[in-house]
């Protein structure tokens, strides 16, 4: 990772509200509005990888005060450009450590941003950083996928996850180091480019774990943002992990 922008420098800024647009969408952005703004509680919110403002901007529009930290400038330069987004106070640093001033009653982790931490040490880094950042009472709150090994046959490492005439995307996993990586191949005008993004999947009880470490214990978990029950089947989860009040 030589870009000062981490692993979202400028050319993956540029584009990735287009290519993440159904995450945009009102009806994917709004439950988890919903979700973190009832967290809240009327307090202040942390977004640990608040990028180009996809959760933070409607957040903040429902009157929560929303604080991100993000290492890549480029991203944070969209947000700034968007309505509203200069009324978001960003820090620029890696969420796993860098501090901010005063307390908060929810930090949050969308999006499979955990993962974007690409070592055991820093995830429990992350689940400490975040611990030191809750007033007592306040949750931290993490969306991520469930490693889908399940779709591995023997011999196979490689899962994809977009197959389209314009776009290929597929995901390569190391079971002995549960180091994966998310592979993207666009066409545009007859010209392909490729770019490859690191990360360190992880599973429920690990992250229960990270948290114990932190002070923090378990206080629900979901299959998504309506609070869909969690299974066996589950392809993701939004877990809730709690500072105590004492």
């Amino acid at each position: 990772m030589d870009d000062e922008d981490g692993y979202f420098p400028e050319p993956i800024a540029a584009t990735y509200d287009e290519s993440s647009s159904d995450m945009f969408a009102p009806d994917a952005v709004g439950p988890v509005v919903d979700f973190l703004a009832e967290r809240a509680g009327g307090g202040r919110a942390l977004e640990l990888g608040v990028g180009t403002g996809r959760i933070a901007l409607p957040l903040a529009a429902r009157g929560v005060p929303v604080h991100g930290i993000d290492l890549s400038r480029a991203m944070v330069a969209r947000l700034r450009a968007k309505p509203g987004g200069d009324a978001i106070g960003v820090t620029i640093g890696d969420f796993a450590t860098t501090k901010v001033d005063g307390d908060f009653s929810v930090a949050y982790l969308v999006f499979n941003t955990i993962m974007n931490l690409t070592t055991q040490d820093a995830q429990v880094a992350c689940f400490r950083n975040v611990a030191g950042h809750l007033a007592p009472g306040g949750c931290f709150v993490v969306e991520v996928m469930v490693p889908e090994l399940r779709k591995l046959p023997p011999g196979q490492h490689a899962v994809p996850f977009h197959v389209g005439a314009e776009r290929l995307g597929f995901d390569t996993y190391d079971v002995a180091t549960q180091a994966m990586s998310s592979h993207h191949v666009r066409v545009a005008d007859g010209q392909a480019t490729y770019f490859e993004i690191p990360f360190r999947y992880v599973w429920p009880a690990e992250l229960d774990l990270m948290a114990r470490l932190a002070g923090l214990r378990l206080r629900e978990r979901w299959e998504g943002w309506a609070r869909e029950p969690f299974t066996h089947d589950s392809g993701r989860h939004v877990s809730v992990w709690e500072k105590p009040a004492h």
